[in-house]
């Protein structure tokens, strides 16, 4: 009767779908029967269940290793073979790492003290080297130099439990400013020479580096107690074309006061050149550890004015040199202070809200100085000339000052210059490359690089 509806022909295609039908049926069942069979159908045999024993089989070879390594951490916790004291940092005696390997060389005490090989003719050495260099120029540009900022601090973690700590935010700060004026940044924490420890350690260092690197036309010398506070001011390299050393001073205080504070070497350019060499050749004779130092310190003494007694520091022989040597040195030194290149924190630091409420960023003088130097604070050793307290605040102040106009650029700021937290100055907008921020400093002109036509 079927076939006689649908067609002898149509009716076996009919079976065929059928029979085949029944057939993967069947093979979908001894499917379900096996898998059960080998996970298991849970505890209730319910649908749910089964997917979850079917997940925690499949996902528990992943987690076999962390397993095992946290069981036999809390094993080894249990059977007592660490304490709490071996995994405190607060009581570890951090001496048990600090192994210094030998002992230094000794100098021969009958020869004089030499910061290298004298060399004679640097000048024609690097003028050779930047020709056989083209890719390494020495000027970026017309009147924007290479330039070398060079700052560090000791080997060994500061005498105080927050020394290190102010020592990142002081590098910190370089940093920033050295990323918008294109300048690259050197961190120092080695001791090149035993012999020129403390004050001196940095004239050994500014030699090798000069004499490394070629292409570099200033060096930036500055302490770690220092800090930029005008992110802005661009220094006005044109004004030193005829000069070699630049220092925050004041050409009356040391040529005819003779006084030891009438410049500052905290923060320094110094030019790489053949009289740059030669200057560092005739300044360090003073800076040996031990007698030397000792006997040049009563010099210095005698002959500075206003100058306490303590051994020969780096800044009274700079004084010394430039008034003993004038006529061999003094033209081409140049003592600025028309901004400050060095800028004393106990008479800044206090007026930062009367500058901020008066002033604006890039001027780099009294109004918004440039640097703003912890001169006597020492926050990385034991003891200081000042309150702690009042340094450390300070030093905050400052910190925050200066990384205010960092954070502007991202429309944020501090919420005070005492605090570490931070506000939103703007919303977020969609259309972010619209937005500019109020100093410039996010494509400044001093940073931008001019292609040749070429």
């Amino acid at each position: 009767m079927l076939g006689q509806f649908f067609g002898a022909r149509r009716l076996w295609k009919i079976k065929r779908i059928l029979r085949n039908g029944k057939l993967t049926l069947l093979c979908l069942v001894l499917t379900v029967v096996v898998i059960r069979g080998n996970l298991g159908a849970g505890k209730f045999g319910t649908p749910q269940q089964d997917l979850n024993e079917i997940r925690e089989r499949f996902y528990s070879g992943r987690r076999v290793e962390p397993r095992r390594v946290l069981e036999e951490a809390q094993s080894t916790t249990a059977t007592g073979t660490g304490t709490d004291l071996d995994n405190s940092y607060a009581t570890f005696d951090i001496k048990k790492i600090l192994v210094d390997e030998g002992e230094d060389e000794k100098p021969d005490p009958n020869k004089p003290y030499s910061l290298g090989p004298k060399i004679s003719n640097w000048d024609e050495q690097r003028g050779e080297w930047l020709k056989r260099n083209p890719n390494f120029p020495n000027f970026l540009r017309p009147n924007k130099p290479r330039v070398l900022l060079i700052t560090g601090s000791s080997p060994k973690p500061c005498e105080n439990p927050v020394g290190d700590h102010y020592l990142l935010k002081s590098i910190k700060n370089k940093i920033d400013y050295c990323r918008l004026h294109g300048i690259e940044v050197f961190y120092n924490m080695a001791l090149f020479d035993a012999e020129m420890a403390g004050f001196w350690a940095k004239l050994p260092l500014i030699r090798k580096l000069l004499l490394s690197h070629p292409e570099v036309e200033f060096l930036w010398w500055m302490d770690s107690d220092a800090m930029f506070t005008d992110m802005a001011f661009e220094v006005p390299w044109e004004r030193y074309k005829d000069h070699n050393l630049v220092m925050h001073g004041w050409d009356e205080l040391v040529y005819d006061q003779k006084n030891w504070i009438g410049l500052n070497t905290g923060s320094f350019l110094l030019r790489n050149c053949q009289w740059s060499l030669d200057l560092l050749d005739v300044w360090a004779p003073m800076g040996p550890k031990g007698k030397v130092r000792e006997e040049a310190g009563k010099i210095l003494t005698r002959e500075l004015k206003d100058r306490p007694v303590f051994e020969a520091d780096d800044q009274s022989a700079m004084v010394y040199l430039l008034v003993t040597q004038k006529d061999k040195w003094g033209e081409k030194v140049y003592l600025e202070s028309s901004y400050y290149l060095h800028g004393y924190w106990g008479i800044l630091v206090d007026r930062y809200e009367e500058m901020i409420e008066n002033y604006h960023p890039g001027l780099g003088d009294h109004r918004w100085p440039l640097v703003t130097h912890f001169v006597g604070c020492k926050p990385c050793g034991k003891f200081g000339d000042y309150p702690v307290e009042r340094c450390l605040k300070q030093m905050d102040r400052a910190f925050n000052f200066g990384d205010n106009q960092i954070l502007q650029i991202y429309g944020f700021t501090h919420k005070s210059l005492a605090s570490r937290r931070v506000k939103r100055t703007r919303n977020e907008t969609s259309n972010p490359l619209e937005v500019k921020d109020e100093l410039g400093l996010l494509h400044p002109e001093f940073k931008a690089v001019k292609l040749s036509s070429s």
